[in-house]
């Protein structure tokens, strides 16, 4: 019993990297090479979501080394995340965070499936506008404004 105890501790440690991260990168790289847009949607969200969990689980950890299944419960939301069958990040992300962003961003300043013009920079206004001029202003770029 202790070999085959060692060898079940041995996957369930080895689990969490092989789902969180080599088997996310992978399928990040095939939606990039991929036709589909959709694809695209599901691993961006997957990040999204992942670096929100990661920096949540950076602050919360005083909190989180009390409960004992922590990386259990861990392993299972990235598994409902990452798992082609259920496509949990890019439901998290249409349910809640879009939801969110439009709450307090307003419209979108570029959508794949509407391209908006180059005057929605224009139609801006206050901290975002600037925000958004800083990183999209090109060099040598007049400013319309």
């Amino acid at each position: 019993m202790g070999k085959l105890w060692t060898f079940i501790t041995q996957v369930h440690s080895i689990s969490g990297p092989v789902l969180t991260l080599l088997y996310p990168l992978y399928a990040s790289v095939m939606a990039i090479e991929s036709t589909s847009k959709l694809d695209d949607e599901q691993w961006l969200a997957y990040w999204i979501l992942y670096s929100f969990l990661t920096l949540m689980e950076m602050l919360l950890q005083p909190i989180l080394e009390w409960i004992p299944i922590w990386y259990d419960v861990k392993l299972l939301f990235v598994a409902w995340l990452v798992l082609p069958q259920f496509q949990g990040a890019a439901f998290l992300y249409e349910r809640y965070v879009r939801e969110q962003m439009k709450k307090y961003r307003g419209p979108r300043v570029s959508d794949h499936r509407h391209h908006k013009s180059p005057n929605t920079l224009n139609n801006m206004k206050g901290k975002h506008k600037t925000f958004l001029e800083f990183i999209t202003h090109k060099k040598g770029e007049q400013e319309a404004y």
